[in-house]
């Protein structure tokens, strides 16, 4: 069952799911592929997926977040503020991403790893706490 239809590029909510509403309209995606239909993911605000870039799970992208090209955001990871998600990035887990920190090429961030403020992960650079604190 689709959670959601695509309206001038923006998400908008066909049922209640998580803290979204129906009707609520969302962030901005190229396409049904940017956003999966399944669990509670969802794009908020003005934030922006697009590319092949792919949310899913229970994800959250908002604020001014921009995730792009072939990045793939899941679990229960976050991505908001003016934070960049690009390239063949992977944010997931319990991930949080935010301030104007960008993960980008070939990175990849997991577990309860916090990326925020100027700092950027990149190339093949892995990042994976396995604890909260």
């Amino acid at each position: 069952m689709k959670k959601y239809e695509i309206v001038d590029g923006r998400v908008k909510a066909l049922r209640d799911f998580s803290d979204v509403k129906k009707g609520e309209v969302g962030g901005y995606v190229k396409g049904e592929h940017n956003l999966s239909h399944e669990d509670d993911c969802w794009v908020y605000g003005d934030a922006k997926v697009s590319g092949r870039a792919k949310v899913s799970g229970c994800a959250k992208v908002y604020g001014n977040a921009d995730v792009s090209e072939y990045a793939d955001v899941y679990g229960n990871a976050e991505v908001f503020g003016n934070a960049v998600v690009c390239g063949y990035a992977v944010v997931c887990g319990d991930v949080k991403v935010f301030g104007d920190a960008v993960v980008s090429g070939d990175a990849v961030v997991c577990g309860y790893a916090v990326v925020c403020g100027y700092a950027v992960v990149t190339g093949n650079e892995q990042i994976n706490r396995k604890t909260s604190t």
